[in-house]
């Protein structure tokens, strides 16, 4: 394996001659629009230069965090314009969106999936160029995206078309269907910022919600390309984009009371303090996909090597930069000697880069804060007693951060409960399972886990007590999200709500009824409602 160096670092990085020509962007982009109520918005203020987390080496040598373009930085007024515009794009759902039939949504949001799939090429590669993901995985999360807009839009055909009849019970008839909750303040996070916005922002918009966009910090020019695309397929409206500090227009949007839902994927702390914002919280429906620390539970009798493996893609797989990536992993002490070794050595194999090389695993960080933290990390576990295992962990240069296996890691170090969200692999021994167990228990997250074993009995035995724990207990393989059909949710400091093709659209729902008594009378005015269609909540229509 080739030495672990600053210097050889550093030598990963191109220079601008080094960078494909089918990898550039073709120009920056600076932003200076917003949509809002069905208008690109000039913008002549403030904007912030984006820096991609991919530097290029100088004449010097070293190597610089390139520009790539810029957006607005906005404030409280704008904020009020796209939330008001929203607002009265749902007046009280009396509005254009809010009141179309399943139908009519529907074709909008196939409207702007055509125009979304026209601008792929784009969106792949400001996703590699802002954030660093790979150009394989950019290029998945966009395919994956329009996947789950597809998926999302079938599910809502099968629930409307099993709602569209009416029931009888004890002299009552009902038509049972679901109805939009109002306003929505949608805000993303960055390590997914198409995929994991449009798992909330796509739903709220197919159930009738107007909506308020606020992209990440970092993903926010991706979706300029969209921008053209949303005001043409939606009603004036209907979806709206704010460009401004979180802390700054966030809070003010929600003291006002105009929204109805917080959809967000952050931090339990960010979201603890936005809710307490809204003067009326028990109005506020609240769906949270917030902080993990999933842990991988290696069992004396595991297939070392399908652990080591699995271990290192839940670990490292965009860098770690995975609210589903295994943050701890609690190895039998019997074999972890073992383990470390391999996992180790498959580490040394992965590739190390910039996003569009080809079979690249490691690539560059968002910003110098994240080495700096990573660093602070493995700082704090040595001070306390732990070590870096691999050759070179924890080396960097600039954002780019050779990950580091840091062992033993035990409570009082940063890195046993903290969620590190980057390419370091705290690994812990344990000699009685229930070491591991106690883990998740005490644990303030509780998204996922992974089991690592091949003894019925002990695995059933830890599974039946970690159910009650995390949301979703995986045997013999990574946590993750997919598919898309599962449901995604999490206990304790992790999520509020949960997130699926299906239960994202009824979470951004409400179910409402229009009852009658059993009469002639009823049955009658129910009946001309349908023939002659004067209602599109009353129907029985059926959308193919």
């Amino acid at each position: 394996m080739p030495t672990i160096d600053f210097e050889s670092l550093q030598q990963l990085f191109p220079t601008d001659a080094d960078i494909p020509e089918d990898a550039r962007l073709p120009a920056p982009i600076h932003q200076r629009v917003s949509l809002v109520d069905g208008e690109l918005v000039p913008w002549d203020g403030a904007c912030k230069t984006v820096l991609s987390p991919v530097c290029v080496r100088q004449a010097s040598g070293e190597a610089e965090q390139v520009a790539i373009g810029s957006y607005p930085v906005m404030g409280e007024t704008e904020s009020d314009a796209a939330l008001d515009a929203a607002v009265r794009a749902y007046d009280h759902g009396r509005g254009a969106w809010p009141t179309m039939t399943v139908g009519q949504r529907i074709a909008c949001m196939q409207d702007f999936i055509r125009r979304m799939v026209a601008e792929r090429h784009q969106i792949v590669n400001l996703i590699m160029w802002e954030i660093g993901k790979s150009l394989a995985d950019s290029q998945k999360e966009f395919d994956r995206t329009v996947s789950y807009m597809q998926d999302t839009i079938e599910a809502l055909k099968e629930q409307d078309n099993s709602n569209s009849r009416f029931t009888i019970a004890e002299g009552t008839i009902g038509q049972i269907r679901r109805a939009p909750l109002g306003v929505v303040l949608c805000m993303g996070p960055y390590n997914y910022p198409l995929n994991e916005t449009f798992a909330t922002l796509i739903p709220a918009l197919l159930m009738g919600n107007t909506v308020v966009f606020k992209p990440p910090q970092y993903g926010t020019l991706l979706f300029y390309p969209l921008l053209a695309a949303f005001r043409d397929a939606f009603p004036k409206g209907v979806i709206n984009t704010i460009y401004a500090p979180g802390a700054v227009v966030v809070p003010h949007m929600l003291a006002s009371g105009k929204i109805d839902v917080l959809a967000l994927i952050g931090s339990s702390k960010v979201a603890d303090h936005l809710k307490k914002q809204h003067p009326k919280s028990h109005r506020l429906r609240a769906i949270l996909g917030l902080d993990a620390k999933n842990a991988a539970i290696i069992l004396p009798d595991a297939d070392i090597d399908l652990a080591v493996k699995e271990c290192l893609l839940g670990a490292l797989s965009f860098n770690g930069q995975r609210c589903t990536a295994l943050k701890m992993l609690m190895v039998h002490r019997s074999i972890v000697d073992t383990f470390l070794e391999r996992f180790a050595a498959q580490l040394g194999k992965l590739k190390v880069g910039m996003p569009w090389e080809k079979g690249v695993s490691i690539t560059p960080l968002p910003g110098l804060h994240r080495t700096a933290y990573m660093t602070a990390a493995i700082d704090d576990a040595k001070a306390k007693g732990a070590r870096v295992v691999n050759e070179g962990g924890g080396v960097f240069c600039q954002t780019l951060f050779y990950p580091a296996v840091v062992y033993p890691v035990q409570e009082g170090m940063m890195l046993y409960r903290e969620e590190q969200f980057g390419p370091i692999i705290p690994v812990t021994p344990f000699d009685d399972v229930e070491t591991a167990l106690q883990y998740v228990i005490t644990s303030d997250h509780g998204q996922q886990v992974s089991i690592f074993g091949t003894d019925p009995a002990q695995i059933g035995a830890l599974v039946d007590p970690l159910v009650n724990q995390v949301c979703r207990v995986n045997l013999n393989c990574q946590c993750q999200r997919g598919p898309d059909v599962f449901p995604f949710a999490g206990r304790k400091d992790s999520a509020e709500g949960t997130l699926s093709v299906t239960d994202a659209l009824r979470a951004f729902s409400i179910r409402s009824m229009v009852a009658a008594k059993q009469t002639d009378e009823s049955k009658a005015l129910l009946d001309a409602m349908v023939t002659d269609r004067k209602s599109k909540f009353v129907n029985t229509g059926f959308i193919f």
